[in-house]
Formats: C-alpha cells, structure tokens, sequence
C-alpha cells in the first residue's frame, strides 16, 4: 500500500468526550470516527487492526476444530422467549418490532440461536462433538457508553459455542477450547492472564476470563507471583487466619464515639488499628409466593473486618442470602433501634441471622457498634458477650498480601482488562429450549454445552491501553495496522531516494511484510509524527545524505533513536527485528 493512495487522518487534540487514552489516541489516529454514543465508523486504518485480529482468531478456532458459521444480528423475540431473557434482560437488550407488529431483538449474544440451530440439526450422540463458531457484529445498549470501544454500544466479538453428550465430553471441549485461547493471546503480542472466574448461577469451576494487564484497566486481578495462581476479584478465595482464636484480654466497654461513625473514624479516635474493628452490614431476603408478593422477609447481619470490602458475588452464594437485597431503613431501625453508623451484633431489639467473614470469626478483643448513635462497644469476644455467629463465610474482597489459595506464597493485585472469556454453561440453554439428541442408550439428553467469547473491536483499544508512549501507540507486530513505513525525505527532489525507497518496498511487499510506502511528499517531521501517531513499529527513512554514506535509517517504534543501516542489509534487518 502505498500512502497517497491509502487513508490517512490524524488529529492534533483529542475529541472532549475522549476519557481514556485508547479512546484519544485511536481517534487522533484516525483510526475510529464517532457517529453517535458508543457507536463508532471503524475508518481504514482501524479496520486493518481488526481484520489482523480477525485472522489470528479465525485460525487458531479453525485449528482447535471449531467450525465457522453467521447468526443474523436481528433475531426474532420468540427464541429469547423461551428461555426467558426476552423479558428478564434489562434494557440494554434493545427489542424492536417489524411492519407487523412482530417482536425482534438486536443480538447482544446468540445462545438462543445456536441452541435452536443444534436441536435442528443433531439428532445422535454420533454427531457431537461439535463447535460452532461466528465473527459478527454485537449491540448492548449501555446506559453509560464511555471509553470509545471499551465499553461502546455496537463492537464485533467472536462467540462459540460447544455442544457435547455428556460432562467428561463438554469439560474436554472447554479445555481445548481454553488452549485454543492461550494460542490466540499469545500471538497478539500482548500481555496478559488467564484468571479463573466466577460461574454465575450455572455453579462449577470452568470459567476463565483473558485480562490484558494494563495500569487503566477496570478490573482487579489477583495473582501469586510465586505460582500460576490467577483469578478475578469475584473468585479469588480469602483463607482462613492459620491458628485458633486468641483468648479474651479485655473487659466489654461501651465507649463514646461522638460523631464517629466509621470504622476508620473510630479506629483514629481510639488509637487502634483499623483490623481490631467490625463493620455491619444488614441484607434482607425475601420470600415471594406465585403472584410475586412478598410473604416474608429475613434480615441478615454481616461482619466483616473494618479494613475489608464486601464481595457481593461470593455473598450471594452463602446458603440462603442467593439474591440478597441490602435492609431498608425501616428493617435496620426496627431490628437494632438505631440508624446505620453505629450498627453492631450486641443488645438487637429483633433476631436476626448473624454471618461472620473468616477473619472475623477468628478475632478477639473487637470493636463493634453499640446500636446507640455516637457509641460503639470495645472488647467484644464471641462465646463471652455474644453468641457463636449462625454462620462463617468467605465475605470479603481479597487484598494485597493475602496467602494464596494455592499455598505457594502472597497475593498480589494488578489491573486488568476482560477481552476474552471461556465457559462452561452445562444444560442452561438445552433444557430452557428442550434441545435434546438420542444417547447411545436410546434415550433423549440434553446437549451439554460451553460458550467462548473474544471482543474483537475490544481488544485493539486494551493492546494501546497497555502500549502506548507521549507520542502515540505502540501496536505489536501481531496487530498493526501496518507492520512496517517506509520514510522516504525529499522523494520528489531525488530520484536516489525514490529509487531506492520503491525498490526497498517492493523487496518488503516480495518477502509478504505488510508495508507501507508514505509517498505524501510531507516534511520529515509530520511525516514521523504521523507514524509515531498511527503506532507502525518498524520505520526505515530514506535521505539523500544518508544514501550518500551508502546506509538508510530503521527505528522501532520503542527505540529512543534510529540505527544506521547498509542500504544492502535493510531488507534482512528489518525482518531480524521482525523475528525478535
């Protein structure tokens, strides 16, 4: 390709709505253009960074056997109905109707599609396994668009979906699957972890997410440096304190705290560290009868150590708080007889279920609440002032430091951005949809099935979120939209430099680099400018002066300044540096 012929807008400022630095540099760069909120025109250059990442993701799926086909982006209301989401999803499911009143969704996923595409089509166990796979184009309508393609309305994703006999069988796929996935991050250049996530309401431990690693990432990720242990805030199991509880040293006090009503307040009125108080936090459930009324509610009391935050993933799944509410006022008053602030388990007005976190339940000599506004109570010990808790959970967030599951070491936390996720979904969908086969016993069974997502428009916005400089992107290899630039300087005034500017692309375009010739005529400098904008990683310029020393220029895009090379050499520099 050669410039004149190709696309090429880039911008000084970024636009005022751009947050972060992927959504400012790819529209500098030219590589998207805003048409409304969260959806964006992908212009030449971006579409080339999507078409490469297109491609790794094509081959490798077709290498682990899966089988490309296309669900329509418009599809009828009727298969959501049957599993229910056509009215259980939010209104990010953007529904529409026809000429005809009929109902339609616009696909944010495609589950129900390919399970009615199975139950069509496989009718024996002899058919399966079987992978099907799709690139299309996706549309959630986020509340809050933001970040350009990091959380837009309209993005491309690749979605798979596995469909097995039986558990060994499914549990295979995923694995070849989550493998499969290993192969493709691998070639992207990027960095990143396969950190074990949460199963949702399926249950089970087949569920990873792929984390690009970068500084601006949304979501934690918790890994031991000293082994391969990785998961997502949701997953990562806070350990029990090793050792048994210590014994009571203190006498119970209620002690005034006026106007304190944090943990943290109180801990620095008392001069104690943050970790010897408790904060309480009340949830409800309630039971419902078949038209949905609210026949009877339980309240809930969770301790946890003032230092430590609530997971609400690993709370929902404490027997009996599965989809947990947070108390109204009106409960917290009627079951303690104070507002929240000074909230604690000793003299309740009202029973209620008690829930202590691990380390909670191990600590002696903590402060609470007193129930009573401006005092809390200091020295409480279980056994002694209170009650043994109904119940010991993990409750918390892990944090920094923490013993790793695995035992091999601390905890550590580093940001992350989700681009990929492999799960296993078991007969959510096939019995939602009765999509059953014949066994080899002659009997019907549900299709035991796996979905494998990858957010193709995503991932370009991480790679530059994790490679980029004060000057622009820093694309790898892998994902560029060009992999090398040819810079020729003066290329209209000299014919040595046209020369050999054309011979060496034409060298480059023979040995199947993607190459691109700037043959705009632009000055030395918005010429590099651009480039270094754009993010190419490999750049030769050519100049009479330099050609006269019988040696070009070659740069890449991390290299602090350029290298002289023999005119003769460049074409097998180029490609050494390529190789590293």
């Amino acid at each position: 390709m050669k410039a004149s012929q190709f696309f090429i807008s880039t911008l000084k400022e970024a636009p005022a709505d751009a947050e972060v630095v992927s959504h400012k540099l790819m529209t500098r760069a030219g590589l998207i253009k805003k048409l409304g909120a969260g959806i964006y025109n992908y212009m030449p250059m971006g579409l080339r960074v999507i078409r490469k990442v297109e491609a790794i993701v094509r081959e490798e799926m077709n290498r682990a056997g899966a089988v490309e086909l296309t669900m329509p982006v418009v599809q009828p209301a009727e298969l959501w109905q049957e599993t229910g989401r056509f009215e259980k999803m939010g209104p990010e499911l953007l529904r529409i109707q026809d000429r005809h009143g009929r109902d339609f969704v616009v696909q944010p996923t495609s589950e129900e599609v390919i399970t009615d595409i199975a139950r069509q089509e496989f009718k024996s166990y002899k058919q399966l396994p079987k992978n099907f796979y799709q690139i299309q184009t996706k549309f959630r309508d986020e509340r809050r668009p933001r970040f350009g393609l990091m959380r837009g309305r309209e993005f491309i994703m690749k979605d798979a979906y596995s469909f097995d006999r039986d558990q060994a069988s499914a549990k295979a796929s995923y694995q070849v699957m989550a493998q499969a996935y290993r192969r493709i991050f691998d070639r992207f250049g990027l960095t990143y972890r396969a950190v074990a996530a949460d199963s949702g309401a399926i249950g089970g431990d087949l569920s990873e997410e792929f984390q690009v690693i970068a500084a601006t990432g949304e979501d934690a990720i918790v890994y031991c440096p000293e082994s391969d242990y990785a998961a997502n805030m949701e997953k990562a199991e806070a350990l029990a304190p090793a050792g048994p509880r210590g014994a009571a040293t203190q006498a119970l006090a209620k002690t005034a705290t006026p106007g304190k009503s944090t943990c943290a307040d109180v801990a620095e009125l008392l001069g104690v560290p943050l970790n010897t108080t408790v904060k309480s936090l009340v949830l409800a459930t309630d039971e419902t009868n078949e038209a949905g009324e609210i026949v009877k509610t339980q309240v809930w009391l969770l301790l946890l150590r003032g230092d430590h935050d609530m997971n609400e993933i690993k709370v929902g799944k404490v027997p009996g708080l599965a989809g947990f509410r947070f108390a109204t006022v009106g409960e917290i008053e009627d079951h303690f007889g104070c507002k929240p602030g000074y909230l604690g388990p000793i003299g309740l007005k009202k029973p209620l279920k008690v829930v202590a976190d691990r380390e909670v339940a191990l600590m002696a000599d903590w402060i609470c609440g007193a129930n009573e506004v401006d005092f809390h109570i200091t020295g409480v010990n279980w056994g002694r002032d209170l009650p043994e808790p109904d119940a010991v959970a993990d409750l918390r967030n892990v944090v920094a430091g923490d013993r790793s599951p695995d035992g091999k070491g601390e905890l550590a936390i580093e940001r992350g951005i989700e681009v990929g996720h492999v799960f296993y979904l078991g007969t959510k969908y096939s019995k939602d949809m009765n999509a059953t086969f014949l066994g080899d016993d002659g009997r019907p069974a549900f299709f035991e099935m796996g979905c494998y997502g990858i957010g193709v428009t995503r991932l370009p916005a991480a790679a530059i979120e994790q490679n980029h400089d004060e000057r622009g992107i820093i694309w790898p290899d892998a994902i560029a939209p060009f992999t090398v630039v040819v810079c020729p300087v003066g290329m209209d005034r000299s014919e040595a430099v046209k020369a050999t500017a054309e011979q060496l692309y034409a060298d480059l375009l023979a040995a199947g680099v993607d190459v691109i010739l700037d043959d705009r005529g632009e000055r030395p400098g918005a010429m590099f400018a651009d480039w270094e904008l754009i993010g190419v990683p490999h750049r030769v310029t050519i100049g009479d002066k330099s050609l006269k020393e019988g040696v070009v220029e070659y740069q890449h895009r991390r290299d602090s300044a350029a290298t002289k090379v023999a005119t003769a050499d460049i074409l097998a520099h180029v490609k050494g540096r390529m190789a590293v």
